[in-house]
């Protein structure tokens, strides 16, 4: 069965059909033969962010003797910049990431997006989501995730980067984002876009949020959507208590739940998007950075 945050991002690509219909339309995804059901079309954002005034582009990074595809911006000519890991959804690192990792260079930080499946498979290359979840997304191990995040702060702090280290993530990473403030204690501050909280445990996936509130290195802010079909609002409930027992840093961890939001609402080539959730989003995503020090 997939998992709900996955149901989710399905659903966000099927935003005029009922739940009864997309669900529907996700067992066909995962029967036999699947559903013609396309992967979003990904050059098309609604904020394009020129390249002017930043260094950017596609780097190597070495993780373990592999050579993990990145995406990396940053204010041109500058060093001793803080760190933003940006980790993708479960699309791969395309354009919208690309851009995204602009707009946070434009702010004045280091931007990297790793590509996160590199090792199984690439994303870009299905064209049915049913196909991209069974095949490559689930194979993926949380251990190899956070490996490859270590080696990209350790590539970013050689290249331009300072001590000061931020992460955030959509939908797949948004979960990750909790992890990973929980794995690495450089991780000042965390921004989780609608990631999923709770789960059962799985070989490659054996802890969720809900279970490493109490080693949170760096608080986390939570944006998610009331409308998210596949994060229950009681599960947000359910994080916060946990949080409340948590580490200092999860004591000092914030959720704002935008009213209406479906999933993906920040994801400005997908037919989720909303746009004043979207900036509202991002400017306490900012704040939230400058608060707790990555800034």
């Amino acid at each position: 069965m997939l998992r709900d945050d996955l149901q989710a991002d399905f659903d966000s690509l099927l935003p005029g059909q009922d739940q009864p219909n997309r669900r529907t339309a996700l067992k066909a995804a995962l029967g036999v033969g699947y559903a013609a059901t396309a992967m979003p079309i990904m050059a098309q954002t609604a904020i394009q962010t020129p390249v002017d005034g930043l260094t950017a582009g596609e780097v190597t990074i070495n993780s373990a003797g592999f050579k993990v595809p990145a995406y990396r911006a940053a204010p041109a000519g500058k060093t001793n910049l803080p760190v933003v890991l940006l980790v993708q959804e479960i699309f791969g690192v395309h354009e919208y990431i690309a851009d995204t990792c602009r707009r946070l260079a434009k702010a004045g930080y280091l931007a990297v997006a790793p590509e996160m499946f590199a090792r199984q498979g690439d994303p870009r290359q299905y064209t049915e989501v049913g196909k991209l979840i069974a095949e490559l997304v689930s194979k993926v191990p949380d251990a190899q995730v956070m490996a490859d995040l270590d080696a990209t702060v350790e590539w970013a702090q050689a290249n331009g980067g300072s001590k000061k280290v931020g992460i955030t993530g959509f939908c797949w990473g948004g979960r990750i984002t909790w992890l990973y403030a929980a794995h690495n204690p450089q991780v000042k501050a965390g921004v989780a876009w609608y990631g999923r909280l709770v789960g059962q445990a799985s070989a490659n996936t054996p802890s969720h949020p809900v279970n490493v509130t109490k080693t949170l290195h760096g608080p986390v802010l939570g944006l998610y959507g009331s409308a998210d079909s596949g994060i229950p609002l009681t599960t947000v409930n359910e994080m916060k208590d946990a949080l409340a027992t948590g580490s200092a840093a999860a004591k000092r961890s914030e959720f704002v739940v935008y009213p209406g939001a479906p999933h993906a609402f920040h994801a400005d080539y997908r037919p989720s998007y909303r746009k004043d959730a979207a900036e509202d989003g991002w400017q306490r995503a900012l704040a939230w950075f400058k608060k707790n020090g990555v800034a």
